[in-house]
């Protein structure tokens, strides 16, 4: 079975921003964020996932990928 990875901090890089600044953006605490930017989650909201791409600039494929 495969597994989502999650790629935030490869997005955050591409756009040259910091937990900081995507958390203020977003409205979701640096914590949280740091969590997602790790992988230690088990589940994201579709309203956090939609503001970070907002944010972002960018696609939920962007920040998700599916590995064997």
């Amino acid at each position: 079975m495969g597994e989502i990875v999650l790629r935030l901090d490869r997005v955050m890089a591409d756009r040259k921003m910091s937990l900081k600044e995507l958390s203020e953006k977003v409205g979701v605490s640096n914590v949280n964020l740091s969590k997602i930017k790790t992988g230690k989650i088990s589940a994201i909201r579709f309203s956090t996932l939609e503001a970070i791409c907002e944010a972002l600039d960018c696609q939920p494929g962007d920040i998700l990928e599916y590995t064997k």
